[in-house]
């Protein structure tokens, strides 16, 4: 993990602590999508960053908006640390935000609408609160691990995952086949040949829509930190399992696996471990 950012010991945080982090968050990530607006669907500049000969796109607005997020930790809570995906780990107290600026850069580069901002709070040990925005179409997906909810407007609603007890009846997304190892790609492609329905593509939406209950098991690949931690509480929060394909603590990424509920989650973690 970048500079330094990891597991280390876990910060306690109170109820009224939480509360107040969780909605700090939220206001962020819909003050910072602001940020993106002017540039999506327009003729926009595309630096590629990749290593290892995987394109990895970055723009001027995942840079801006990453900007504005940071100013705001730092306005609020300047003991805190940052670790955001431009612009680094800078160590704080134990708790650390960690931030996406747009997850899904390469559907906001193609003008789709698959993206989000994306910000959480990792205290060592896990993510306590997290919040996703997509601002165009003025979406904001929230939880603190307990509780989840959804906002538009003036639409507001918990969220809850579905109780889909079988891998045969559940919807299953992934962004892409592309992301898994050579041994993980069989383990998906049999998921995928038992569930009733798979769709591809989606970053951040696959696993917001099954914290809404609209899909059922999710899974994605070659993740790192920022592209999973803000999505863990606001998935656990609607009621769903987070793990890595080995049923491990995702918050550092790798090949995570969702599913709507503990038993479902456990017949897909059987299915991939086979």
């Amino acid at each position: 993990m970048g500079d330094g950012f990891g597991f280390s010991d876990r910060v306690v945080v109170a109820d009224r602590e939480r509360a107040q982090y969780l909605g700090f968050a939220e206001r962020v990530v819909s003050r910072a999508g602001i940020e993106t607006l002017p540039f999506f669907r327009t003729d926009l500049e595309v630096e590629d960053k990749r290593s290892g000969g995987v394109f990895d796109p970055v723009t001027a607005a995942d840079r801006a908006c990453e900007l504005v997020i940071r100013e705001a930790i730092r306005a609020e809570f300047p003991d805190h640390g940052i670790y955001g995906e431009e612009y680094g780990y800078e160590p704080g107290c134990g708790l650390t935000w960690v931030i996406d600026p747009i997850d899904g850069t390469r559907a906001f580069m193609s003008g789709m609408l698959h993206w989000g901002v994306l910000l959480g709070l990792f205290d060592g040990q896990d993510t306590i609160v997290g919040a996703m925005g997509q601002p165009f179409v003025g979406e904001l997906f929230s939880g603190d691990g307990r509780h989840a909810r959804y906002q538009r407007g003036e639409t507001k609603f918990d969220l809850r995952t579905s109780s889909c007890a079988s891998v045969h009846d559940a919807v299953f997304g992934t962004t892409g086949l592309e992301w898994f190892g050579e041994g993980e790609l069989g383990s998906v492609e049999r998921l995928i040949e038992q569930v009733r329905l798979s769709r591809v593509g989606g970053d951040c939406y696959i696993h917001a829509m099954l914290a809404m209950g609209s899909m059922d098991i999710s899974s994605d690949a070659n993740l790192q930190c920022y592209d999973i931690q803000a999505l863990i509480p606001i998935v656990r929060g609607a009621g769903g399992v987070v793990t890595t394909f080995h049923g491990e603590n995702p918050c550092l990424g790798g090949t995570v696996l969702c599913a709507a509920n503990g038993p479902l989650h456990e017949l897909a973690l059987d299915i991939v471990r086979a």
